[in-house]
């Protein structure tokens, strides 16, 4: 089903029936009559949980192309303009962000380290011009953020003047406000810009498919499956690419199973999964352990960066506080991690999220992960 169609059918009010909407917005378009703009939201969930939820709508995004440069890889990819939250450094500080009648689309860049195929918590600028002149869009700096199909991402809804040929280029800031471990060690350090044209075409967006998920089953906890680059049959993949970009990863955790180290038992705070471990490879410490906490999205294991951790270590009578730091690294991923001394069999490790993930949500992950409890690990 086509998302002008739905919303045409369903934009009415009163006792109208569903069918007798979809059919009054026919009559209407027979007449001559056009809806003021194609741009609605799809419903809301009500009742939603303070937990990662199944949404009202499963929508199909599109891909324009991709760019290299030196380390860095993007994406550039679309879908219909569509409401989202921002979050701030504060417990449920969140502002929604509705879709204005003039934006033309969702425009979303995914980053990715090319040799360890890792998606990047960087800052991003987006400059968009048409035949060499920029493009006032309403937004240079996208948004970091998570959805459910899309995974980890950059994204804002933009306004463009017209149909046409456009360019786009990404600038993405060094890496260096998170440690960078084993094959990030030394890397990412200067800053990378790609630019990806793209032929921007209203019916494109118009075109996309738009599932409604049943109704018994909105809000329940689960969630909508990752989109396939490659293709799912349903005209979600992107195709191949020649550019030796390959296919954007959807920021996932490590697999569980294949963390090194002594690997604790994942545990569920705030309906994010955290998996943690503790290491003694040499690249991480001086002799000491490397404590390591990855929190992710529960169903998908999508990692939950810009956030804030501290860590309580009990053990030999005294009490040790410490904070963790964002971190990447070729084993265990993009993490949080401290390097601890005299860290020793028996001892109790409290972990205590500060703030919540600084990343913006879509639908279903707009209630998830601000209200945490502490969690305890014993060595």
């Amino acid at each position: 089903m086509k998302r002008r169609g739905f919303l045409r059918g369903t934009a009415g009010i009163g006792a109208v029936g569903t069918a007798g909407i979809a059919g009054l917005a026919g009559c209407l378009e027979r007449l001559g009559f056009e809806e003021e703009s194609a741009w609605a939201n799809p419903p809301l969930v009500e009742n939603r949980p303070n937990a990662v939820y199944l949404p009202a709508s499963r929508e199909e995004m599109g891909t324009y192309g991709t760019a290299t440069d030196g380390d860095y890889a993007a994406a550039l990819s679309y879908t219909f303009p569509h409401r989202f939250w921002t979050v701030e450094a504060t417990n449920e500080g969140k502002t929604l962000v509705e879709v204005d009648a003039d934006d033309s689309l969702h425009l979303m860049v995914s980053v990715w380290d090319r040799e360890t195929h890792t998606a990047l918590p960087a800052t991003l600028r987006l400059e968009v011009s048409q035949d060499g002149e920029p493009v006032d869009t309403g937004t240079s700096s996208p948004w970091p953020m998570i959805s459910q199909r899309m995974g980890f991402h950059y994204g804002d809804n933009v306004q463009l003047p017209g149909e046409g040929a456009y360019t786009v280029r990404v600038t993405v800031n060094p890496v260096t406000g998170i440690n960078r471990t084993g094959s990030f060690e030394g890397r990412l350090e200067s800053p990378g810009s790609l630019e990806i044209d793209f032929e921007y075409a209203r019916s494109d967006i118009h075109d996309l498919s738009f599932k409604t998920i049943p109704e018994e089953r909105r809000g329940s906890r689960e969630a909508l499956s990752l989109m396939s680059h490659g293709g799912d049959g349903g005209g979600d993949g992107n195709g191949g690419h020649s550019d030796g970009a390959g296919q954007p990863p959807m920021g996932r955790g490590v697999p569980i199973e294949d963390l090194p180290g002594q690997v604790f038992d994942p545990q569920r705070s705030g309906d994010a999964t955290f998996a943690a471990l503790v290491s003694d490879a040499d690249r991480f410490t001086d002799g000491s352990s490397y404590l390591a906490i990855s929190p992710r999205t529960p169903y998908n294991d999508i990692v939950l960066p810009f956030t804030s951790l501290s860590a309580a270590v009990e053990g030999s009578g005294s009490v040790r506080q410490t904070e963790l730091v964002e971190a990447l690294d070729h084993e265990i991923g993009h993490h949080y991690g401290v390097a601890i001394d005299d860290l020793a069999a028996g001892d109790r490790v409290t972990v205590s999220v500060d703030s919540p993930p600084q990343v913006s949500r879509h639908d279903g992950y707009e209630t998830a992960f601000f209200d945490f409890d502490e969690l305890s690990y014993t060595v």
